[in-house]
């Protein structure tokens, strides 16, 4: 078996939101499972195989800067069509956020969820990996 990330945990300032969000981008996504541990509701979003767990902040915190310190800067997820996904983000009122170099073997879309917390969105022009890891370009 080849070692792949199961899931990815993040605190959000609103598990409903955060629920919107992640199903708007990938549809195919569902809520796995939901439940209420120490007090503090929580929500596993995604597939059979791979999920993200959000969790209800209890208190609204300020985000740090992107990429300027110890913390979260993005989380990369795979999908069969960046511009469809692009373009459902951008009709709920998502924010885009930075715009990717092209690249000959991947499109790349960024967009900030309703915290601020930006996910990137890959479609894979190939199926060779090392085209698709290919950071040449």
């Amino acid at each position: 078996m080849i070692p792949y990330v199961e899931h990815a945990n993040l605190t959000v300032g609103n598990l409903e939101e955060a629920i919107r969000f992640m199903t708007t981008a990938i549809p195919e996504f569902r809520v796995r499972h939901r439940g209420v541990t120490d007090g503090k509701e929580w929500a596993h979003v995604g597939s059979d195989h791979s999920y993200l767990a959000f969790s209800q902040a209890s208190k609204r915190q300020q985000s740090a800067t992107p990429h300027a310190g110890i913390g979260f800067n993005h989380a990369g997820i795979i999908v069969q069509d960046a511009g469809a996904v692009a373009a459902a983000l951008t009709e709920a009122g998502y924010r885009e956020g930075i715009q990717a170099e092209p690249h000959p073997h991947r499109k790349r879309v960024y967009f900030h969820d309703a915290d601020g917390n930006e996910w990137e969105f890959v479609e894979y022009l190939t199926d060779d990996a090392a085209l698709r890891n290919d950071y040449s370009t």
